[in-house]
């Protein structure tokens, strides 16, 4: 970009697309500072090297935007495994099958794993027909993706969810904060105080009793 390249010659691209033909490095250079551009070179392979006027910073910042939004389009794959045993009893089998039906309407994938003990591997074909039972059970909401194949001491198959058969799920509910009521003032608790009595407002206090003499006439 700009001085760091290092050839004689560039064939130069205008900021707007359009061919401006072969020009020396220099005028070229010359041309891209006179429109407050950068000269980038976009095709250094090329005899000579492609060079386009361009806001390479604005150009930096557009491609990282383009990144974002790919990556959120971009869904998550998900694969739940489910284990049998080639001689799964009825009830463990609705059971496992159930679950199956479940993932497969999440969306998630699904593989299925028979798990093969001892002399179990001589009865490879017991494996095999569970699984081609349990692809017909789940036609309605999965395709098989990956056929049954012998990994080891197990069979596996995976099943793709079909996406008519994917439940949407429920748009989250909003949380809103329930307010707390407002509490009522306390109400003033009048407290009867005794006011200080004063001097005159005392009790009188018991005088002390007077003796009284009778006077004897003579």
């Amino acid at each position: 970009m700009n001085d760091r390249i290092r050839v004689p010659r560039v064939r130069v691209v205008g900021a707007d697309g359009a061919q401006i033909g072969i020009l020396e490095i220099n005028e070229a250079l010359n041309l891209a500072a006179s429109q407050d551009l950068d000269l980038v070179e976009v095709a250094g392979q090329a005899d000579p090297p492609v060079c386009r006027i361009m806001d390479y910073g604005k150009y930096k910042y557009e491609q990282a935007v383009k990144q974002k939004e790919s990556r959120k389009k971009q869904s998550l794959v998900v694969v739940k495994e489910i284990k049998m045993r080639p001689k799964i009893d009825r009830h463990d089998y609705g059971t496992k099958k159930g679950h199956v039906v479940r993932f497969l309407r999440q969306g998630a994938k699904v593989k299925v794993t028979i798990m093969f003990r001892g002399r179990e591997m001589a009865h490879l074909d017991l494996g095999k027909k569970l699984l081609d039972r349990l692809a017909e059970d789940v036609v309605e909401v999965a395709k098989v993706e990956v056929p049954a194949k012998v990994d080891g001491r197990n069979m596996t198959m995976v099943l793709n969810p079909l996406k008519e058969a994917i439940t949407p799920r429920p748009a989250p509910t909003p949380r809103f904060s329930t307010p707390r009521p407002e509490q009522e003032p306390e109400a003033a608790t009048e407290v009867e105080t005794e006011a200080p009595q004063t001097e005159d407002e005392a009790e009188p206090t018991a005088s002390p009793p007077v003796k009284v003499t009778r006077a004897e006439g003579g």
